[in-house]
């Protein structure tokens, strides 16, 4: 009479298969879910950041069609057609006061103020970071060097030091662009010194260190996949300061110049109509504040998917 080891064998078949299948189980590889496929799925379950990332790229699709979607010609106004109201046959949003469309112009409008608004933080972040990481991996003189001429612009509020920089370069849209970068480089600065000095002693850069690997290998391998991330958000967050600056300094006449169409500009040239027409008069207004708000958001929903503890 032969015996069986197997415990499966004394069990009912019912059970003998459900231990069968709890042993593959344990013996099948656990599939991980990677970090960025994460990041993805919180993103989807968080309806704010869809509905901004949707207004965000029906907003793109548009400034970018804007030859197929606007009506008329940006430049070209009627004193006859001047300040008419919202829904007037032909122009859907009115004129402004030299009688050009409000609706041509707010499409065209949005390529500079997006352009304005995006462009400084572009240049700002792989600055800022290039110099911030430097700063935080290095450490000693290094570090103090670099974050001291940082501290230097952090005693002018952003706004002031945009307004002195772009005065004193000249109006124009590159002017502009440059004082943008240089007053969004220091705060990009801190955050990836921040955020390096918290990588760089970690356990997997030490073994890095230890194996013989330099530091520019060892900082582009393992340091700026831990700290980009952070970097990023934050950048993104910066746009709608970004955008409200650069329209503040159309506003002033130290950006964009007449006759371009763009939305600070366009709130300068429209305020003395605000009695008459108050309605077409904030529309521009209108735009930087939702664009502005949903960058805000967009970045706050970013920031709270890639928390890997959120």
């Amino acid at each position: 009479m032969s015996t069986t080891t197997d415990p499966a064998a004394r069990l009912p078949a019912a059970t003998a298969a459900e231990a069968e299948l709890a042993v593959q189980a344990r013996q099948a590889p656990v599939r991980s879910e990677g970090y960025w496929a994460g990041v993805w799925k919180r993103l989807r379950r968080d309806p704010v950041t869809i509905v901004c990332a949707s207004i965000l790229l029906l907003m793109l699709l548009a400034i970018v069609f804007a030859p197929l979607l606007a009506p008329h010609d940006p430049y070209q106004g009627s004193m006859l057609r001047r300040l008419r109201p919202i829904g007037t046959e032909g122009h859907p949003l009115g004129t402004d006061e030299l009688g050009r469309d409000i609706l041509t112009r707010l499409l065209y409008g949005g390529r500079l103020s997006w352009y304005m608004g995006i462009t400084p933080v572009v240049l700002a972040f792989f600055i800022g970071t290039f110099l911030g990481v430097i700063a935080g991996y290095a450490g000693g003189r290094v570090n103090m060097a670099i974050m001291r001429v940082t501290d230097v612009f952090y005693a002018f509020p952003s706004v002031l030091l945009a307004v002195a920089i772009s005065g004193a370069l000249g109006a124009g849209i590159g002017n502009a662009i440059l004082a943008l970068t240089l007053v969004f480089i220091p705060p990009i600065i801190r955050v990836a010194e921040s955020v390096t000095q918290g990588v760089r002693n970690l356990d997997f850069v030490d073994a890095a260190r230890a194996s013989g690997a330099g530091a520019i290998t060892v900082v582009r391998v393992h340091v700026l996949g831990n700290v980009l991330g952070p970097i990023f958000v934050y950048a993104t967050s910066l746009i709608s300061v970004s955008m409200i600056i650069a329209s503040g300094l159309s506003f002033l006449g130290l950006g964009t110049r007449p006759p371009e169409p763009e939305w600070g500009l366009m709130l300068n040239t429209l305020r003395t109509a605000i009695y008459v027409q108050p309605w077409v008069a904030v529309l521009p207004g209108v735009c930087i504040f939702i664009t502005s708000l949903c960058f805000n958001l967009l970045a706050d929903g970013l920031r709270q998917a890639m928390d890997v503890k959120g």
